[in-house]
């Protein structure tokens, strides 16, 4: 067995990330941290996992070594820790921000700040399989993904990979969120009174996973202007991409099938949806929750040779956790959907 620990484990995403672990066939969980919960047990706070371990929170300070580190805290806190991380465990998942850019000068644009530690970014592969695979299966220290950043991403990879868009035109791009992508934390836009019910904009420009989404585009030489607008909604869980993306003139819908057939056809995770009938027909998701699965759909305007490439995913899952497991499960050289068979529920 791995012996895996979780620094920042009280929060939505690292209460997820545990119950993955939990139910893992090669991983130990050891400890898990949270300094305000300090000697509770982890079901008060994640009472799904009530009877399925009997571990407590401890101290960060108290972890010992372990073969697996998950770093589940918020984001500026793994990028000063990280030197002292890095001597607890041989190979290491960051779920936060801190890594996820190559460029250093992108967090002082997208983030306000400069980064705390520059030369451990380039230690870290980017944790989206989807793109990273090889990669993946050679590194020690991985990044998190941005839930909004991978769901527009995967929304438009397969027009990217296939050199169909027309970079003149830009990308526009919506994103849909639930509440839980706010975090566990309260707070005045997360209070249920002010939440409950909504659709309101929050991010309409600038939204910081906007770097991580040109950074997967430019592994295709692709220099683009790209918009990406969010709005919070009443769901819980859930991300749904809407993208607008302008192809090159003479791209037929028949191109468009063999772009995501490509980009897709045996990925374990992304399944292509597209129906002419039926009440699922495009990407929803709903039936997504829990599950690590990404949704994507397309629908082509071939008067305006625009497409409209659709993902949807939880975003505590193939936003977060679940792609964190799939990851370290390509680290560790295991099968990469060990852990992760969950499909969903239907109805819910």
């Amino acid at each position: 067995m791995v012996s895996v620990s979780i620094i920042g484990a009280s929060g939505y995403t690292g209460g997820e990330l545990l119950r993955l672990a939990l139910s893992h066939p090669e991983l130990e969980v050891k400890q898990v941290t949270s300094e305000r919960l300090d000697g509770q047990f982890v079901h008060f706070t994640h009472p799904n996992l009530r009877g399925r371990t009997p571990l407590k929170f401890v101290r960060s300070e108290a972890v010992g070594k372990c073969d697996l580190l998950f770093l589940g805290l918020p984001h500026g806190s793994a990028m000063t820790g990280i030197d002292h991380f890095a001597t607890l465990a041989d190979r290491i998942v960051d779920l936060s921000a801190d890594f996820r850019l190559r460029n250093a000068a992108d967090y002082d644009r997208w983030y306000g700040k400069p980064h705390a530690n520059r030369a451990w970014l380039e230690k870290f592969v980017y944790g989206l399989p989807e793109l990273h695979r090889a990669e993946l299966k050679a590194a020690k220290y991985v990044s998190g993904v941005g839930c909004n950043a991978t769901a527009t991403t995967l929304a438009v990879w397969p027009l990217a990979a296939a050199g169909l868009i027309d970079a003149t035109r830009g990308i526009i791009c919506e994103v849909k969120v639930g509440s839980s992508e706010g975090g566990a934390a309260a707070g005045d836009s997360t209070h249920h009174p002010e939440r409950a019910g909504v659709m309101r904009s929050f991010a309409p420009t600038g939204h910081r996973h906007t770097a991580e989404v040109l950074q997967a585009l430019k592994l295709k030489n692709l220099a683009i202007e790209l918009h990406l607008s969010a709005t919070a909604v009443g769901n819980v869980r859930g991300v749904l991409a809407t993208a607008h993306v302008f192809v090159k003139a003479g791209t037929a819908e028949k191109d468009l099938w063999k772009a995501y057939r490509e980009a897709y056809g045996k990925e374990p995770f992304v399944r292509i949806v597209k129906e002419k009938t039926g009440l699922y027909r495009y990407p929803e998701p709903k039936i997504l929750s829990g599950s690590n699965y990404a949704d994507v759909g397309f629908e082509f305007d071939a008067r305006t040779n625009r497409v409209v490439a659709l993902c949807a995913i939880d975003n505590l899952m193939k936003g977060a956790a679940g792609t964190a497991l799939q990851c370290a499960n390509i680290m560790m050289g295991w099968e990469e959907v060990l852990g992760l068979e969950f499909p969903g529920l239907h109805p819910i």
